[in-house]
């Protein structure tokens, strides 16, 4: 029979709790050395980028990585990329059908990559949850 030790399990919490703050902290410093302007608008507390999301749009849209092809790809470099998801935060959130997660649509005014049917794209598409954490983000047409 299994019986809850409670001395171990907060020695687990406080473990757990200082290794994710170790990882914040490299998070932090990791982003820090990016020569992206005003990258702290990207972790605001209603827009906010995680090491985890960025990791999930470079593998999936970046085009130097050689994954996931039916999907659009980024073909700028990764600061422009995190410049562009800065600037889509000026745009209000729309609410995506069937989820609740939102979208912000930023037309760069230039050809950023491909969609997925491989045309050329000049907008970035960013999905965020309802508290603003950024999801994903990928390139798309221009808006008609």
């Amino acid at each position: 029979m299994y019986t809850f030790n409670e001395t171990e399990w907060i020695r687990l919490v406080f473990l757990l709790a200082d290794t994710q703050q170790w990882v914040d902290d490299l998070c932090a410093k990791a982003f820090m050395q990016l020569q992206v302007s005003n990258k702290k608008q990207l972790f605001k507390r209603d827009y906010y980028l995680t090491a985890t999301a960025l990791a999930h749009i470079l593998e999936r849209h970046y085009y130097k990585i050689n994954r996931h092809p039916q999907t659009g790809k980024f073909h700028i470099p990764v600061t422009e990329i995190l410049e562009h998801i800065r600037s889509a935060y000026a745009i209000a959130p729309a609410p995506m059908n069937g989820s609740c997660n939102y979208r912000r649509v930023w037309d760069t005014g230039k050809v950023i990559g491909f969609d997925n049917n491989g045309n050329p794209a000049s907008c970035i598409t960013v999905i965020t949850d309802n508290s603003g954490k950024i999801v994903t983000a990928f390139p798309s047409p221009a808006i008609s």
